[in-house]
């Protein structure tokens, strides 16, 4: 029997998916200083969104993660796995006292997903080849029959990527309702600012035949709104695109110019750590 199952409508305890969050992202700060280093701008940026999945939304059982019936969720953007082990420890995949492991030469927590990894779906970090792999995941769940629904993160970055439109395209042809897109668009990849011109994204999906709505990637309410909308099945693929905040929950994060990946001394990490727990 699965040990979370996706709630009613209009049930989310926002309040107690918030302190989800916080401890997500307490965990991701406990890896960064483990490391000393790491893409932590991100990982606190999607934290409330992968504590709204999973411990509201996604049908999974950590005692059984190969349970046929499971929701999948696809990290497309693999150097977000320091916000995924996170998630993963929390819901029960994984040992708190692993996290310190992250990025650390023979640990199973490399810093871009790898399927060494229980509860990782996908490897991910090839960007852009995610959401293919999400259109033929959702289809092969429907024709055997499965209730499962695909959740697929992907980047703004993976806009550039002409494998990312072509997998719209498929997932409209072959409307598969069971999958829900979550296009994470913080402005920012590995050199600096998105700067092609991909805006608007919201109205682009929906021109591609797709079910659209954008949020605010950091509020809870919203995100988990949004996610309740995603489950009808109307014959359109879902997607929801996520305006979230690289640092999100601490400001001096937030106020870095260069923020993909960031190294992180003792006393930075205590002054953060401080910042943290006055914003929660």
């Amino acid at each position: 029997m699965p040990a979370t199952l996706t709630s009613p409508p209009g049930t989310a305890d926002v309040a107690a998916l918030k302190d989800r969050a916080h401890e997500l992202r307490r965990l991701q700060m406990t890896m960064t200083r483990g490391k000393g280093e790491g893409y932590i701008a991100q990982g606190l940026g999607i934290a409330d969104t992968l504590a709204a999945l999973y411990f509201h939304e996604l049908r999974h059982d950590p005692a059984d993660p190969d349970w046929p019936d499971r929701d999948r969720f696809l990290l497309s953007t693999g150097h977000y796995s320091i916000a995924m082990y996170a998630v993963l420890a929390a819901a029960g995949y994984l040992d708190e006292d692993e996290l310190p492991t992250y990025g650390l030469n023979g640990s199973r927590l490399p810093m871009s997903t790898f399927d060494i990894t229980p509860g990782i779906e996908v490897v991910g970090g090839s960007l852009g080849q995610c959401l293919g792999q999400a259109v033929g995941m959702a289809l092969g769940l429907r024709l055997d029959g499965s209730p499962a629904r695909v959740f697929c993160e992907f980047s703004d970055g993976e806009l550039d990527e002409g494998s990312t439109w072509e997998a719209l395209m498929g997932g409209a042809t072959f409307g598969v309702d069971n999958l829900v897109a979550l296009v994470d668009c913080n402005g920012i990849q590995a050199d600096g600012p998105v700067t092609v011109a991909i805006e608007p994204v919201a109205d682009k999906l929906t021109a591609f035949g797709w079910d659209t709505r954008e949020v605010d990637g950091n509020d809870m309410q919203a995100l988990t709104d949004a996610l309740a909308a995603s489950r009808e099945r109307d014959g359109r693929p879902k997607a929801i695109v996520l305006r979230t905040t690289p640092g999100s929950g601490i400001p001096s994060i937030v106020a870095r110019p260069r923020a993909h990946f960031i190294r992180v001394t003792d006393d930075e990490w205590a002054g953060f750590m401080d910042e943290l727990e006055a914003n929660r």
